[in-house]
C-alpha cells in the first residue's frame, strides 16, 4: 500500500488530494512556487518544498526538480492532479523510471489519447462513433479542400492539448484562412505541436462526459455521466450529474461505449470519455482525458465514492470490488466554477482577496483553497474555487445552488459570481435545455442580468 505521496500540483486540486490522503493515513508532500509560498496546500501537507520561480516552466512543469524533491522526501508515489503535468506521457515515464508509482494511467495510454488524431483512429478501429473529420492538414490549401468536402461549418482544431486553445469554428473559406495560422501558432506555443485537423461542427450539441475507473486486472467501471454544456470559450462553467438530457436508453448506450473505449486502450486508473450528443441523441467520441477531471466532485456526490481514494487504491494494486450492475446514483449534484475574471469580458482578474464569506450547509461542498488575504496570481489559471451543491433531485439542487451563490461573498477582485447568478436564474438552464451554444445564444440577456447584479 502507498504510504507517502508527492502532489505535483497546486491550488484546489492539491488541497483536495491532501484531504483524501489524510483520511487514508498517507503522508503528503506538497510543492510550491515563489508565488504560492503561503498557499493553502503548503499548510495542509505534512511537508512542503520550494520547487521554483512563479512561472510554471520553472516550477510546476519542472520535471527534474519535482523528481529531485520526490527523492529527497522519500515518497512512494506521485499524484499529478489535473492540468500541468497530468497528461504528459514523459512525466509518467520519468516517475516510474525514478522508482515512483505514478497515480494515473501508463504513458502509452496518455500518449495515445493526448494525440487527438491518433485517438480518433483508435476509437474508429474500436467501433466507437467519432465525429467526421480528417487527418492532420499540412497547409491552408488542404484545409480548405477538406473543409469543403466535409461541408461548413467545421471546427479547425489543434491535434494536441485542450482547454479550448487552438479551436475555431469556421463557417466559410475566409474563416479557415483567418484561423489557420493563428491556431497553428497557438498550438505550437501551448502544446509544442502545431498540427491541426478539420472536424465537422455539431450544431447545438450537449457536452456529455463519462467517468471511468479501471484496475490493473482489466476491470472497467463507468460511474455515469456529467453534463458540461455550460461553457465560455470552450471552457466549462457549470457541470452537473446526472444529465437532464439523457434518457435511460441513451445513458445505457453511452456507458457501454465508454467501457468499450477503455478496453480498446487497456486503460488503467481514473479517466473521462468526453462526447458530443446532437439534438437527435446521436453521440460521438470527442476526446479522452487521462486524469482526474476538475468536475469530479459531482460524480462523487451522487455515487457516494471518493475518486481520489480509488485512484490511489488502484495504483496500489487493489481491484475494483464492484460490477457495472452494482453502480447506481442517487440525487443530483451541480458544480459552479469560481473564476477570478471580469464577468462580462472573461478577462483574468488577479489581485488580493479582501473579504471571503462562504455559504454553509450539509448539502454544500467547497473546494476552496483561498481566504481573505490570499493573492490570486496572474501566473496561473483563473479558476480559484468550486462550489458544489447536492439535492434529492435537479429542481432542489438548482434551488440550493441559487441560494448558495447569492450568499457567496468575495471582494477585492472581479469574479464570475454574477455570471453564475445569471445562468442559474435563466429559464433555459432551469429547464435543462442548455446546449454548448447557451452562452452565445443568450449573450445579450445574460449580459443584462449580469449588469443588474453588478449595479
Amino acid at each position: 500500500m502507498i504510504t507517502s505521496i508527492l502532489i505535483a500540483n497546486r491550488g484546489e486540486i492539491a488541497s483536495r488530494i491532501i484531504r483524501t490522503c489524510k483520511k487514508m493515513g498517507i503522508r503528503t508532500v506538497a510543492i510550491y512556487s515563489e508565488a504560492d509560498e503561503q498557499a493553502q496546500h503548503t499548510k495542509l501537507a505534512d511537508e512542503a518544498y520550494y520547487v521554483g520561480k512563479s512561472n510554471v516552466q520553472e516550477s510546476y512543469l519542472n520535471q527534474n526538480r519535482i523528481l529531485t524533491i520526490a527523492t529527497e522526501a522519500k515518497v512512494d508515489a506521485i499524484h499529478p492532479g489535473y492540468g500541468l503535468l497530468s497528461e504528459q506521457a514523459s512525466f509518467a515515464t520519468n516517475c516510474r523510471d525514478h522508482g515512483f508509482i505514478f497515480i494515473g494511467p501508463d504513458a502509452k495510454a496518455i500518449s495515445l489519447m493526448g494525440d487527438k488524431l491518433q485517438a480518433r483512429k483508435t476509437m474508429i478501429a474500436a467501433g466507437v462513433p467519432v465525429i467526421p473529420g480528417t487527418d492532420a492538414v499540412e497547409n491552408i490549401e488542404d484545409t480548405l479542400k477538406e473543409a469543403n468536402k466535409i461541408g461548413y461549418p467545421v471546427m479547425l482544431k489543434a491535434a494536441s492539448g485542450g482547454g479550448g486553445i487552438g479551436i475555431t469554428i469556421c463557417r466559410n473559406d475566409q474563416d479557415c484562412e483567418k484561423a489557420f495560422e493563428k491556431n497553428k501558432k497557438q498550438a505550437s506555443m501551448f502544446f509544442g505541436d502545431g498540427s491541426l485537423y478539420v472536424e465537422k461542427y455539431i450544431a447545438n450539441p450537449r457536452h456529455i462526459e463519462l467517468q471511468l475507473l479501471a484496475d490493473e486486472a482489466g476491470n472497467i467501471l463507468v460511474f455515469g455521466e456529467r453534463e458540461c454544456s455550460i461553457q465560455r470559450r470552450h471552457q466549462k462553467i457549470i457541470e452537473e450529474a446526472p444529465s437532464p438530457f439523457l434518457t435511460e436508453t441513451l445513458r445505457k448506450a453511452m456507458v457501454e461505449m465508454a467501457n468499450q473505449a477503455g478496453k480498446a486502450i487497456n486503460y488503467k486508473n481514473a479517466g473521462t470519455i468526453e462526447c458530443l450528443v446532437d439534438e437527435d441523441g446521436m453521440f460521438y467520441f470527442l476526446e479522452m482525458n487521462t486524469r482526474l477531471q476538475v468536475e469530479h466532485p459531482v460524480t462523487e456526490e451522487i455515487f457516494n465514492i471518493d475518486l481520489v481514494e480509488w485512484q490511489i487504491r488502484i495504483a496500489s494494486g487493489e481491484a475494483l470490488p464492484w460490477k457495472q450492475e452494482d453502480i447506481h446514483f442517487s440525487g443530483h449534484a451541480i458544480e459552479a466554477r469560481i473564476y477570478a475574471e471580469d464577468p462580462i469580458r472573461f478577462f483574468p482578474s488577479p489581485g488580493t482577496i479582501q473579504e471571503l464569506s462562504l455559504p454553509t450547509a450539509e448539502h454544500i461542498r467547497h473546494e476552496c483553497p483561498i481566504e481573505a488575504g490570499s493573492v490570486v496570481s496572474h501566473f496561473y489559471d483563473p479558476m480559484i474555487a468550486k462550489l458544489i451543491v447536492v439535492g434529492r433531485d435537479r429542481e432542489e439542487a438548482i434551488r440550493r445552488l441559487g441560494e448558495a451563490i447569492h450568499s457567496y461573498s468575495l471582494t477585492g477582485i472581479k469574479t464570475n459570481i454574477p455570471t453564475i447568478k445569471a445562468i442559474v436564474g435563466h429559464q433555459v438552464f432551469q429547464a435543462g435545455e442548455a446546449t454548448t451554444a447557451f452562452m452565445e445564444q443568450h449573450h445579450d440577456e445574460l449580459t443584462k442580468r449580469i449588469q443588474e447584479v453588478l449595479s
